[in-house]
C-alpha cells in the first residue's frame, strides 16, 4: 500500500508539473490568442482547486490501474506499453472531444495532444519504476 501511495504522489506530481510547464509556458502563447474563450490568469487562479484536485485523482487513479495490472515482465516495457494505452485512451481522445465542440485551431490540439502524450508517458515510467515488481 505504501508503494501505491507513493506512486499516486509521484503521479500527481508529474501530472500537475507537466500541466504547469506545457499548458503554463510551452503553450501560454497560443491560449493566449484565443483571447475572451479561455479564463484570464485572475480568473483562472479561482479554479486552481479544481485544478490540483483534477491532477490528484489523476495520479491516483492512473498507480491503481497500473498496479492492478502489472505483472512480473520487465518494467520499464510495461511501463511504456502503459503509457501509450492511457494516451490513446484518455489524451487523445479528450483533446479530438475539445476540438470537435470548440473552435480550437487544429494545430493548438496536435500540440495539445503531443505535449500531454509526453506527460502521460513520463507519469507512466515513474508509476512502473515505483510499482516494479520485486526481483
Amino acid at each position: 500500500m505504501t508503494k501505491l501511495i507513493i506512486a499516486g504522489i509521484a503521479g500527481f506530481v508529474i501530472s500537475m508539473g507537466a500541466g504547469m510547464v506545457f499548458h503554463g509556458g510551452v503553450l501560454n502563447n497560443d491560449y493566449a490568442a484565443l483571447g475572451p474563450m479561455m479564463r484570464s490568469e485572475a480568473d483562472a487562479m479561482g479554479y486552481l482547486p479544481f485544478m490540483i484536485a483534477s491532477h490528484l485523482i489523476k495520479g491516483f487513479a492512473f498507480a491503481w490501474v497500473y498496479r492492478v495490472g502489472v505483472n512480473d515482465s520487465p518494467w520499464l516495457p510495461q511501463a511504456i506499453r502503459y503509457g501509450v494505452a492511457m494516451a490513446l485512451l484518455i489524451t487523445v481522445p479528450l483533446y479530438l472531444v475539445y476540438y470537435a465542440v470548440q473552435p480550437l485551431p487544429g494545430m493548438l490540439v496536435a500540440k495539445q495532444i503531443v505535449l500531454d502524450s509526453i506527460g502521460t508517458m513520463l507519469m507512466a515510467i515513474a508509476v512502473g519504476f515505483i510499482l516494479k515488481p520485486k526481483a
